[in-house]
């Protein structure tokens, strides 16, 4: 089944290009930030980060692995380039479904120089032989490999130069427990508060060159889903529409809270920050399960739309927002569902009951 979320304005798995045009003339620069003060949000993590990473520093040491936890688009991938530029080290980036043999990661993992980080995306993908290796590799930095087969086979340990792993994950329940346990350093990314996102909308405008007031800046954070690559998205394609709908005499259009919302409206994305798949989503449930509960395979069915992408992408703003609840029997729309897509919460009630319960 092809995802629908490959098409998506809103989906905090597209990733942008890491290199954004910056002047007229060609210049390129990335709007990931370098350094933690660079980097907006997050405010505890990077108090703990900072200091972890102090202390490795001034022991000469390696940093203790890191794992990071979270919801797509929040800053996981950003964090383990920082800490491998602020470690003076550099960066070996991997997905986990692209390792698939353990001579693929021993080959990794035997390039590395001392102090280096490895950084695994979706590391709850990696198969389980993948996972047996990295045990050894990351508690005693010794890779045990076996050469040969039957009775003439023989084991060989090579030493490995003190590393550190960055793990990132929008799944920690499918890490096993071993693993997990591995990681000295564990933090969790919550989606961002709206000011956050002010300030990350008015930063990356000031490296593209985009003029952005306060309102314009406030109207795309609304509808970012609480995500910074999202509010990223939206930023330049809301620039998009200022150069090409908004007559300007001269200079780059402005965006301001109208052209936001002019922009916004033509691209789906609602005040509340649902585009035609979220709202989909609900009114499914709304309209062909009476608001629920309804299994995830039913529903997953019933859209369109891959199991997976539904709980890793699409659900966990919705929960948070207050749009859905999952409960054992399934999923349900709340009030706030009913109300923000303009359906009766006291029709589903049967005369105005206040809860599902």
């Amino acid at each position: 089944m092809e995802s629908n979320d490959s098409k998506r304005l809103l989906s905090p798995d597209l990733r942008e290009n890491p290199a954004e045009e910056l002047t007229e003339q060609g210049l390129e620069k990335s709007l990931r930030p370098s350094f933690l003060d660079e980097y907006v949000g997050q405010k505890k993590i990077k108090e703990n980060l900072s200091l972890f990473m102090q202390a490795a520093r001034q022991r000469g040491d390696a940093l203790d692995h890191v794992l990071l936890a979270g919801p797509p688009g929040l800053g996981k991938t950003t964090l383990a380039h920082i800490i491998a530029h602020e470690m003076g080290s550099q960066i070996h980036s991997v997905t986990g479904p692209n390792v698939e043999k353990k001579g693929d990661l021993a080959a990794i993992l035997t390039n590395l120089q001392p102090r280096d980080v490895l950084f695994i995306d979706e590391i709850h993908r990696l198969q389980k032989m993948i996972e047996e290796v990295l045990y050894g590799a990351m508690e005693d930095f010794k890779l045990d490999l076996i050469i040969g087969q039957g009775p003439a086979a023989r084991t060989l340990r090579i030493d490995l130069p003190k590393f550190t792993l960055v793990g990132a994950t929008t799944r920690t329940g499918l890490l096993s427990s071993p693993l997990r346990d591995r990681f000295g350093v564990q933090l969790r990314l919550d989606f961002y508060p709206i000011e956050e996102l002010e300030k990350i909308v008015h930063r990356s405008a000031n490296l593209l060159g985009i003029r952005v007031d306060e309102s314009g800046a406030n109207e795309i954070a609304k509808r970012s889903r609480g995500t910074p690559r999202i509010a990223n998205r939206l930023l330049k394609r809301v620039r998009d529409f200022a150069q090409v709908r908004t007559a300007v005499e001269s200079g780059t259009p402005l965006v301001s809270r109208a052209v936001a919302q002019a922009a916004l409206a033509l691209f789906e994305v609602d005040p509340r920050g649902l585009d035609m798949m979220d709202r989909k989503l609900l009114l499914t449930i709304i309209e062909k399960f009476d608001g629920g509960p309804v299994g995830i395979e039913t529903l997953s069915s019933a859209i369109g739309e891959e199991r997976d992408t539904l709980e890793d992408v699409y659900e966990p703003y919705l929960i948070q927002q207050g749009f859905l609840q999952r409960t054992p029997r399934g999923r349900m729309a709340t009030r706030i569902a009913y109300e923000h897509l303009g359906k009766s919460w006291a029709e589903k009630n049967n005369g105005g009951q206040d809860s599902f319960f």
